[in-house]
């Protein structure tokens, strides 16, 4: 692996491209001190995205034949917070559907917000494409009581109520797309149902399972990124799928710079779990050791829009690092926290004291901002954004308006023989011990 790129005709190498918003750093670090360049195994794929949506429908075809004329069809999609492709792979189910006998009366998209604010009419038709005007499409409210219905309670007693059209509906189809989640393991699947079309009671309790039983004992181990074995928020999200009986999933898989890649239908079980290892293959980085130093970026403006976005890169750079280590974040964050009570949070400066006030009224941007001080008091995290030096401090990390200022802060905390990984698209790829990468590979 190397960080730069020879020049034809000198022995100088060309300094890397970091982005940061609309701008981009540049660095220029001696090879000697470079430990690696993390980034995903990707493969281009040859076909054309409604090809790769249309071979993964084809799979379905036993679902399909067994709908009818005359039943009432809600498909489930992410909202514009997460992209999936939908304006790409919705015309198609639809298609299929229209092929069985179900006219677009009878079809209705809903918009699983979880606890997220309504869509405009622009955002529906980002979502929906050319089915925009042709469908009927609802915003999921969690808080709307007369749309909702209890469907039952899992096994840790989080009572599951979710929107009743979808629970009504003869044939609920979910829709969305498969990439690693810090706390669930993964995204896709099963979130369409708990938290996407839940209560906020539900959402809240279904990520409260994050944190261990009884005070004081911290979060679960395993409820960790890219993990569903013993991930008690995997489970609860599982079993709150399950009491909806979805027909089938279409989930897709995306590149950096989201394009559809793959695509995953079928049983809502199987096929996420499938695509799940597929995603694992392309995305975890195997690591021999970690390194004193990691240089992350977001990959730039919308992914580091504001520091909840920013987040993901963080965890994932901090993979990577020795504890005690040094983690320069490039994190534009133009919007700010993006949520009002986020910052509020770290009023709490002691983890114990944080994590009883967030078991006392669990929110989940508090348990970000929870993970968020973790990782500032395990490693020494500098981060280069737009917020003013008092707010990063009270979050417990070093500020800095530049990378050139960053590695300055940075070279008196390392070691004499440092060496860094560099991280140029942070929030797509998971550093994972190789341990953990070759476990992972025996269960596929």
């Amino acid at each position: 692996m190397s960080m730069t790129a020879e020049t034809p005709g000198s022995d100088r190498p060309r300094p890397m491209e970091l982005k940061y918003g609309s701008t981009a750093f540049n660095l220029d670090l001696p090879p000697d001190r470079l430990a690696g360049v993390i980034v995903p195994t990707l493969h281009p794929s040859p076909e054309f995205p409604e090809d790769i949506i249309r071979r993964a429908l084809d799979t379905c075809q036993s679902h399909f034949c067994s709908f009818k004329a005359g039943e009432k069809v809600v498909i489930v999609t992410s909202d514009i917070t997460r992209y999936t492709g939908s304006e790409i792979y919705l015309p198609l189910l639809v298609e299929r559907l229209n092929d069985c006998g179900i006219p677009d009366r009878d079809i209705e998209i809903l918009i699983a917000l979880g606890i997220h604010r309504k869509q405009t009419d622009h955002e529906h038709q980002k979502i929906l494409g050319p089915l925009y005007g042709r469908l009927r499409v609802i915003d999921h409210d969690c808080d709307d009581h007369d749309q909702l219905t209890t469907i039952g309670t899992t096994s840790n007693g989080i009572r599951v109520s979710i929107n009743r059209r979808a629970a009504l509906a003869d044939r609920l189809i979910l829709t969305g797309t498969i990439s690693f989640h810090y706390f669930a393991g993964f995204g896709g699947g099963r979130k369409s149902v708990l938290p996407g079309i839940a209560s906020r009671q539900a959402c809240m309790a279904s990520h409260f399972t994050v944190l261990n039983p009884g005070n004081g004992s911290g979060k679960n181990p395993l409820a960790t990124t890219g993990n569903l074995v013993g991930n008690p928020v995997h489970q609860a999200m599982l079993e709150g799928c399950a009491m909806a009986e979805p027909d089938f999933i279409l989930n897709t898989v995306l590149t950096p710079d989201k394009q559809i890649m793959a695509a995953f239908a079928g049983d809502w079980r199987q096929a996420h779990e499938e695509g799940c290892r597929f995603y694992s293959e392309r995305f975890a980085f195997p690591l021999q050791q970690k390194a004193d130093l990691v240089i992350a970026s977001c990959g730039g403006f919308p992914k580091d829009i504001n520091l909840i976005q920013a987040h993901k890169s963080m965890e994932y750079a901090s993979q990577a690092i020795k504890d005690s280590g040094v983690m320069i974040l490039l994190a534009e964050c133009r919007d700010g926290f993006g949520n009002a009570t986020f910052f509020n949070w770290f009023r709490h400066k002691q983890l114990e004291e944080f994590e009883a006030a967030l078991r006392e009224q669990y929110e989940i941007n508090g348990q970000t901002a929870y993970s968020t001080l973790q990782k500032a008091q395990r490693f020494r995290i500098i981060l280069v954004s737009q917020f003013p030096e008092r707010q990063v401090e009270e979050m417990g990390m070093i500020p800095a308006r530049t990378l050139d200022s960053a590695m300055n802060l940075a070279l008196p905390m390392l070691p004499s023989d440092w060496q860094a990984y560099l991280m140029p698209e942070a929030g797509s790829v998971l550093p994972v011990a190789e341990a953990y990468a070759a476990n992972q590979h025996a269960k596929q």
